[in-house]
């Protein structure tokens, strides 16, 4: 099983797939601050994860900004975390954007939406990459190395 991590600067999207690596589906939203990583470890434990997913939002030429920066720096700190279990990085371009599309065409407004939208995020960021895989072969993105971080 795996996880997909959208991390935001006030909330962290989480999403898992079925045991076969098929199915993504939005699992819960961790609120961003003290204990954040805590939680989210003890979520990769829970759900026996192989791999955790973190989305790392690139422009749309590629390009990375302070955002995809934060992203390095929180995947580097979840990954001294997490050791043994891989965390690796994956382009996020588009997940928020087709969450909110999808909710609101499913009829979810307002607060009700800001509730899900980053575990939905973090399921299409998770599904992408478990197709990916599928399509290509070999896992997308780019693994995180254990042992860098030091955010807390």
């Amino acid at each position: 099983m795996r996880l997909g991590v959208d991390p935001g600067s006030v909330r962290i999207g989480v999403a898992r797939c079925d045991p076969d690596g098929l199915l993504a589906t939005p699992l819960v939203t961790v609120p961003r601050g003290p204990g954040d990583l805590d939680r989210l470890v003890r979520l990769a434990l829970e759900h026996d994860a192989v791999e955790v997913i973190v989305g790392l939002p690139t422009s749309l030429s590629g390009r990375e900004g302070a955002a995809a920066a934060a992203a390095r720096a929180f995947a580097d700190s979840l990954a001294s975390r997490l050791v043994p279990i891989p965390v690796r990085l994956v382009d996020e371009r588009f997940t928020t954007v087709l969450a909110h599309d999808a909710l609101r065409q499913g009829g979810k407004g307002g607060r009700a939406r800001r509730q899900v939208v980053d575990q939905a995020a973090a399921a299409l960021l998770l599904q992408g990459a478990l197709d990916a895989e599928r399509a290509g072969g070999r896992p997308p993105g780019e693994i995180v190395p254990a042992g860098h971080g030091a955010e807390g």
